[in-house]
């Protein structure tokens, strides 16, 4: 049994070998940072991305396995997008920018930060006809069937591969904004209720297109980052109502095609929206962010049972500590791994604090432990 068979054997409450050592790729700033430090090459430090040969390199050094974000897909996003410019430069240096979702952000030089959004292009019916309707069309050149040919087969795949599903409300979240959103299903519920349609539709026929050429994919993802510290960006019972069905008309088509693997990247507080993806199948949480609010597996196992799985929930802070408090994570982490159909992973991208020699200790000792 090799390490994408332990992988799916977990997540479906089987018999496994051995526990994969996952992780969920690097922030930038921590790849420089560690290149700095001579940790990492010239030419490792270039080009690293999520499964990139160089990614694939630094992870193999520290000792992790695989990367749980290794997709296949298409562009389920705006086509084309929007070419990011620069529309003034203020008396303190801040630079006010449209990014290629439309929204007008203040950038912060030398601030490494998600930058603050301070307008959007897409405000109502108007700019939506404009601007941002025919961008969310199914086309064709979303998707290379030459690209997506090279995983027809399962011969030779060693590590779990997934079918990126897109994004049914945080790509919306990104287009209107926080305080776009919530006006807009109170001023326009029509168009708010269009935009969700047409954005899950497209996603929907780009989905089905690339099952349909064969491609197989080992489990499904969805990205959304609709959470926060205290809750969810939208309302539960909106989301339900107007969201929920899009995620069980995906399940339905992916499980036709022998998926039943349903994995969902939201940061934050999910707890309020956990049940809503469970009851229209998405059944496994990533990266389940501790956080403040200490997230876990664990109570959410006690209240949903084994339809409940996860990938994630490892405090990636304990990186900038000390062994001690390593060890101390790899004992609550085993407890959890006891539940069956989880696997651990640091709960978010590792940040520029993170200590080299530290998440080369925490692989070392998660292989020692789960051996």
């Amino acid at each position: 049994m090799g390490m994408r068979e332990d992988t799916l054997a977990i997540l479906h409450y089987e018999k496994y070998e051995k526990l994969p050592i996952v992780h969920f790729g690097y922030w930038n700033e921590t790849i420089e940072k560690w290149h700095m430090e001579g940790f990492i090459s010239d030419q490792e430090a270039v080009d690293v991305y999520d499964n990139s040969p160089n990614e694939e390199i630094i992870s193999k050094r520290l000792g992790f396995d695989f990367n749980w974000n290794t997709l296949f897909g298409g562009n389920s996003g705006l086509l084309p997008a929007f070419e990011p410019r620069l529309l003034e430069t203020l008396p303190n240096g801040q630079e006010k920018r449209v990014d290629e979702n439309g929204a007008i952000i203040l950038v912060k030089p030398g601030v490494v930060s998600i930058p603050s959004e301070v307008g959007h292009l897409l405000e109502d019916r108007d700019s939506w006809e404009k601007h941002y309707k025919q961008r969310l069309q199914m086309d064709a050149a979303r998707y290379s069937k030459e690209y997506l040919a090279q995983f027809n087969t399962l011969e030779g795949r060693t590590k779990p591969t997934g079918i990126h599903c897109g994004s049914l409300y945080g790509n919306i979240r990104n287009y209107l904004g926080v305080e776009g959103t919530c006006y807009l299903q109170a001023d326009d519920e029509d168009l708010f209720d269009e935009i969700i349609n047409t954005n899950a539709q497209m996603q929907y026929e780009l989905v089905e297109a690339i099952l349909k050429t064969g491609a197989i994919p080992d489990y499904a993802h969805f990205w959304e980052d609709i959470c926060f510290k205290n809750g969810p960006l939208i309302s539960p019972s909106v989301f339900a109502l107007k969201v929920g069905p899009w995620y069980r008309k995906f399940a339905d088509l992916l499980g036709s095609y022998g998926v039943d693997i349903i994995s969902l990247d939201c940061d934050g507080c999910i707890d309020s929206l956990l049940p809503i993806w469970l009851e229209n199948g998405v059944n496994t949480m990533f990266p389940i962010e501790v956080g403040t609010w200490n997230a876990s597996i664990e109570p959410w196992r006690k209240q949903y049972g084994r339809d409940l799985r996860g990938v994630g929930g490892m405090n990636k802070t304990v990186f900038t500590r000390d062994y001690k408090a390593i060890d101390e994570e790899i004992e609550r982490l085993r407890r959890l791994v006891d539940l069956g159909g989880f696997i651990p992973c640091p709960d978010h991208r590792i940040a520029p604090d993170a200590i080299w020699e530290n998440v080369q200790y925490y692989c070392d000792k998660m292989r020692k432990v789960f051996a």
